[in-house]
């Protein structure tokens, strides 16, 4: 079931359950590691079994996640000090927003490359074609689900952006 805030969807699937399986800070910890792996089989091409580092587009994701990572550090911070939601954080859950289509496009091309694989009768595919292009399509997808679990995390942990307490916080006292 989708429903709306604003103009950004919010997912009402069994967040709760998955909030309730995968504790926030087990949850910051798979976020990282599926984070890196992310960036590491960025550099892997199937099709010849290597890494490729002089590619320029092969560092989209490595400076795409920076934003990932920001937002996942601010989300431990916040929790760990208690502190309500600010604008700053808002805005970068935003840019988070916007990185979904770009894992989704990762997803969908390792998927394209996986269902290419017939094209390539004549040539010798590599013995870790099949396993790798699984686990990449796996981190893909894993990837953004736990967009969504860390969004869930902010809303249970930190609160809404209601910006009328902040407003009201006196620096005085």
């Amino acid at each position: 079931m989708v429903g709306y805030y604003g103009a950004i969807p919010k997912i009402i699937l069994p967040m709760n359950q998955v909030l309730k399986i995968l504790p926030w800070k087990p949850g910051l910890i798979v976020s990282i590691a599926v984070l890196i792996m992310a960036i590491v089989f960025n550099f892997y091409n199937l099709y010849t079994n290597e890494f490729f580092f002089f590619k320029i587009s092969n560092y989209i994701i490595p400076i795409v996640t920076l934003v990932h990572f920001t937002f996942l550090y601010v989300l431990w911070f916040k929790i760990k000090e208690d502190e309500i939601a600010d604008p700053p954080m808002q805005k970068l859950e935003y840019v988070l927003y916007a990185l979904l289509p770009i894992y989704l496009y990762k997803l969908v091309s390792t998927i394209m490359i996986l269902a290419t694989t017939s094209e390539f009768v004549d040539h010798a595919l590599p013995s870790t074609y099949y396993p790798i292009a699984l686990l990449m399509i796996g981190i893909y997808l894993l990837l953004m689900v736990l967009t969504f679990v860390a969004i869930g995390y902010r809303k249970k942990y930190v609160g809404g952006y209601n910006f009328d307490e902040i407003n009201h916080i006196d620096s005085w006292e």
